[in-house]
């Protein structure tokens, strides 16, 4: 058995740049009505290249469903329903799948329940430092095990989990021709996958080719089907507005979408889902010496947000507030914020927790003035610099001295993970799809031993979640609601607005998954 310890380092990179884009969203499926093409190919824009499909890899996970399958998959509707696993049960600590008959690796090579408890011990070993594989395994030691005469793997926690057919049976399984050379894994790919890297350039674009006799995707999906592309080229298009003159002159087929530039490809004939996200997720810090250590300032300071008027600002337009830490779609979602979020007059809650204000003077307490280092930076979004403008109107109004710095991403997360020198951080959201996701972000040690950054100290969230964590899958969705419900009573942090972003497809129809998450199997190509 091995035990993980989370990396800090990545989980600043996760928290503010992955976080950029918003991270969670629901599903959906496009559609068309023109004829089908028979063994086409589709060609897919993407933001940045992909150094390495190593589908363990912080690069390669994102790309890793061209050529990986998991033990399950998710429905777009959010269920889970069968991949390389026909079957399977769970308990807080348990989880056992029932493999599919007739799998066989890239190289022809059948699959046994073996190789995949192989696959799932390499991917969670610490020592290995595989990204990708973190962000999906559960953040608690797992032991896997086989049998192969009854084609069953079994994956058992050293503590309750209650989401393990949702972080084991999501991960992409390697085939062992690639775990016996894992460097390989950068420029080819070894899985079971509907499809196989056939080219690789660096910089882009890299192209993939379909597998025939294919029969095991999402609920038995196959690559027989009529319109499935040949070929799956993925370009590298980093600017909106280049992907979005694309799709419509059809040089692409397929492209994500975010910004003003959606307003260009409404009506134009383009299949569209829309994917849900929270933008922006404010942070207080809460360490020992630090002014918003007191519960009280905390919540006077939220409830005299405009919260409406963040989200427009955040959204770019008519915005709503977010309701919730995750997006609609995610494991647990529910409208908490309105309900739970303080609502008094924040004058006379800063008067109640000591604080005086004289004329047009500043905010003091034992004769010391209200000072607020806010830091956030452009490079989590185009809207979030304004969001803390915002903030820093209305707080100011209130008679704090607010110091709003905009830093770069190095310096942000610098601040939040090393020095701790800040007050409040308008971040975004890392957008997990399960509660559990959130936990050591609002629990648990500082950096470097953990990844509370701002240091909340919340007893009644870390009893519920505790609780929760021995509720097996959605059953616990009360109690993890109510814990995030603590948070925001807590005034702990504060989501700002609900938003989306599209993903479009010319001539093409696809389903996506949980944030927008392409489905290659249920990719068709219309003339």
């Amino acid at each position: 058995m091995f035990r993980r310890s989370p990396p800090v380092a990545l989980a600043a990179a996760l928290t503010a740049s992955a976080v950029a884009l918003g991270g969670c969203g629901g599903s959906a499926t496009s559609s068309t009505t023109t004829p089908l093409v028979i063994r086409g190919a589709v060609r897919i824009a993407g933001t940045s290249e992909t150094p390495s499909f190593d589908p363990y890899s912080a690069f390669g996970a994102a790309q890793s469903g061209y050529a990986y399958d998991s033990l399950v998959n998710l429905a777009p509707g959010g269920g889970l329903v069968s991949g390389l696993a026909t079957s399977w049960r769970a308990t807080a600590t348990t989880a056992t799948f029932t493999l599919r008959r007739g799998v066989t690796c890239s190289d022809g090579t059948k699959l046994t329940a073996s190789a995949v408890a192989r696959a799932l011990t390499y991917a969670g070993d610490p020592a290995n430092q595989l990204a990708g594989a973190q962000t999906v395994l559960p953040n608690v030691p797992f032991e896997a095990s086989a049998d192969d005469g009854g084609g069953t793997v079994s994956a058992t926690a050293a503590a309750p989990f209650p989401f393990l057919t949702r972080t084991i049976g999501l991960l992409p399984i390697v085939c062992p021709a690639g775990l016996d050379r894992p460097d390989s894994l950068d420029r080819t790919t070894q899985g079971t996958g509907p499809y196989v890297l056939t080219r690789y350039t660096p910089g882009g674009p890299y192209e993939f080719t379909v597998r025939d006799g294919y029969s095991w995707g999402p609920s038995g999906a196959t690559t027989r089907e009529p319109g499935l592309p040949a070929r799956i080229v993925l370009s590298v298009v980093p600017q909106a507005s280049t992907a979005a003159n694309l799709l419509l002159t059809g040089g692409v087929e397929i492209a994500g979408v975010s910004g003003p530039d959606r307003a260009r490809l409404t009506g134009r004939g383009l299949s569209t889902t829309d994917v849900a996200t929270v933008v922006g997720l404010t942070f207080f810090n809460q360490r020992p010496g630090r002014v918003l250590s007191d519960r009280a300032l905390r919540r006077a300071l939220v409830s005299a947000l405009d919260r409406r008027g963040l989200a427009n600002v955040a959204v770019g337009g008519t915005g709503e507030p977010a309701t919730d830490f995750g997006a609609e779609g995610s494991v647990c979602h529910a409208d908490l914020a309105d309900a739970h979020l303080p609502a008094h007059e924040a004058p006379d809650a800063l008067r109640a927790a000591g604080w005086t204000r004289s004329a047009d003077g500043p905010l003091t307490k034992d004769g010391r003035p209200l000072r607020l280092r806010l830091l956030t930076s452009p490079d989590l979004g185009p809207t979030l610099v304004s969001v803390a403008e915002l903030m820093t109107r209305e707080w100011t109004a209130l008679g704090a001295e607010v110091d709003l710095v905009s830093e770069s991403l190095p310096a942000l997360v610098n601040a939040m993970y090393r020095s701790a020198e800040f007050d409040v951080v308008v971040g975004s959201t890392p957008g997990f799809a399960l509660p559990v996701g959130f936990v050591s972000f609002f629990s648990g040690p500082t950096p470097a031993r953990g990844l509370n950054f701002a240091g909340v100290a919340n007893p009644e969230y870390d009893a519920l979640v505790s609780r929760a964590l021995r509720e097996t899958d959605t059953s616990g969705c009360g109690t993890w609601n109510r814990a995030a419900a603590a948070l925001f009573r807590s005034a702990d942090a504060l989501p700002i607005a609900n938003g989306s972003s599209g993903l479009y497809g010319y001539r093409t129809t696809f389903t996506t998954t949980f944030g927008g998450r392409l489905v290659p199997t249920s990719i068709r190509l219309h003339q």
